[in-house]
């Protein structure tokens, strides 16, 4: 860009940093709600609360499912 459009969207830049960090927070978060030792960490916590009777089986095969789906990625 030259030197003039920087100037015209000086104003923007806070907007332009903002959007950036919103991503970056974004990307880290998809990150980690993929991460395949987070999701097998939740995996042993779902049987524990399945043995202990805290969840029902309905309730352990819906949820089993979904962390399954994030093991296979986006």
């Amino acid at each position: 860009m030259g030197l003039i459009s920087e100037l015209l969207l000086l104003p923007l830049a806070p907007v332009r940093g903002s959007l950036w960090a919103v991503e970056q927070v974004l990307t880290e978060a998809e990150r980690q709600y993929y991460d395949p030792a987070a999701v097998r960490a939740e995996l042993a916590r779902l049987e524990e609360q399945l043995v202990s009777g805290e969840i029902d089986q309905d309730t352990f095969d819906r949820v089993e499912d979904e962390l399954l789906d994030r093991l296979e990625g986006p």
